[in-house]
């Protein structure tokens, strides 16, 4: 293992070299070769990480079981050592544990041409994806039919799946309507952000229903236009969305309970640096702006000091509670901005978690907690998982090293909070946070300074 390693970093280092200098020429001929052999190694790349991650779960499993863990919790936290390895989700690398097991049992053709670049991890996620609902059986044999000579030649991703969800409903018709029913049962509406201080607000629905909203969306869109309105057909819609979900007679009012942090230079002054909507993303500062001047002549707003002393550290934070105090949970959401501190998790945060766990003498405190998703807080309470805060950041942020059962070691770091107008140990001011809230009488302001 440890010469094949050699053997990996040796050839990284050759392609870095020759990526670095090379300048590429104008040889044609041999820059188109050159994508292909690089796509050929990615796929193979690709292929030997699942065959890794399948070996890893079966040590892991083997391990645990010989400590006595109970059968369900073995393996849990081998998602989460390939995420970190891989420097992906939790969430993503879950699929892709799932993906190299398929490859390993039901579709060994499709590792197959994986492994030899005739197609890469993302087709071939498609076929173990489209072919899930069949039994063993029934995968093997439509893994051979699909992967046999020249049927993938010249296959586009999405003709890929067309031909799949063909063969796979003539196969097990029962078994593609038992799909669907499962579908319908994990109907769901998301929320993302978008660039720009936007956000993808989406609804996972049956077909007929999706079509029919939109189709209702479109009809009452263009009445409007042929009505005179000036807005465009995309535009009307989005209104028409927001009012007819919150109720509001015009999409730009402010629902319920928005919370921004943003600098006192930023909201006060005229300075760029965005806000922060926590579990969403940044905001630009004329636009939260915006929305503050709205919430205080249609609404009503609070605005609050993040940090309270004049030195600008946490003030009255720690507690003897396991639980998390409302005060120091609002405290969290705002640090960690609502989003998993999980390296390379996007998740939103669910849970307030002790770092070094309550059973262990891990204080309810700022430094001792951190926000996480549900799958990360669940993972690092597998055997072998080792977390403790980092005191001394060098940028002075709120920093978590996780030490996994293979002994690698990987550090969080809160996200950086807006700066403050003048440097905190010189007057205390720290970003503020601004609480929207609608339908209430009166605006108040608590703004410390």
């Amino acid at each position: 293992m440890e010469s094949l390693l050699d053997d990996v970093r040796g050839l990284t280092a050759t392609l870095v070299e020759a990526a670095a200098g090379a300048g590429w020429g104008r040889d044609e001929r041999a820059l188109v070769e050159t994508l292909t052999a690089m796509e050929q190694l990615s796929c193979a790349i690709a292929g030997v990480q699942a065959d890794c991650a399948v070996a890893l779960d079966a040590s892991v499993r083997a391990r645990e079981a010989a400590q006595g863990v109970r059968a369900a919790r073995q393996g849990r936290g081998v998602a989460a050592q390939v995420g970190l390895a891989r420097q992906e989700s939790p969430h993503r690398a879950r699929a892709l544990v799932g993906f190299a097991k398929d490859l390993a049992t039901d579709l060994p053709r499709t590792r197959e041409a994986l492994l030899t670049g005739r197609l890469n991890e993302f087709r071939a996620m498609v076929i173990a994806r489209e072919s899930g609902c069949l039994d063993a059986e029934q995968r093997l044999a439509l893994d051979e039919a699909i992967c046999a000579p020249g049927v993938l030649d010249g296959l586009g991703t999405r003709q890929l799946a067309g031909e799949l969800r063909k063969r796979v409903a003539e196969i097990d018709p029962a078994a593609v309507v038992r799909r669907h029913e499962r579908a319908v049962r994990d109907r769901n509406v998301t929320v993302r952000p978008a660039p720009d201080g936007m956000a993808y607000l989406t609804g996972l629905l049956p077909l007929t229903q999706a079509v029919a909203a939109y189709a209702a969306l479109r009809k009452e869109a263009d009445r409007l236009i042929a009505a005179g309105d000036p807005r465009g057909r995309g535009q009307i819609m989005a209104d028409l969305t927001v009012e007819r979900l919150t109720g509001q007679k015009v999409a730009q009012d402010v629902p319920i309970s928005v919370t921004l942090v943003m600098s006192d230079r930023s909201l006060l002054g005229a300075a760029h640096e965005p806000a922060v909507m926590p579990g969403h993303g940044s905001v630009p500062a004329q636009v939260a702006r915006e929305a503050v001047a709205r919430a205080c002549t249609t609404t009503q707003a609070w605005i609050r000091r993040l940090y309270a002393d004049p030195g600008g550290d946490l003030v009255a934070l720690s507690t003897r509670q396991r639980l998390a105090t409302d005060g120091l949970a609002a405290y969290l959401e705002a640090r960690d901005q609502g989003i998993c501190r999980t390296p390379w998790c996007d998740a939103p945060a669910r849970h307030v978690d002790h770092v070094l766990p309550d059973a262990d003498g891990g204080r309810t405190d700022d430094l001792n907690t951190q926000q996480l998703c549900v799958a990360c807080n669940l993972s690092k309470q597998a055997p072998g998982w080792y977390q403790e805060p980092v005191p001394d950041d060098p940028l002075g942020r709120h920093t978590v090293q996780t030490t996994t059962p293979t002994g690698h070691r990987h550090r969080s770091r809160a996200p950086a909070p807006p700066a403050p107008a003048v440097a905190p140990r010189a007057c205390g001011c720290r970003p503020l946070v601004v609480e929207i809230y609608r339908n209430l009488p009166r605006i108040e302001y608590e703004l410390v300074t």
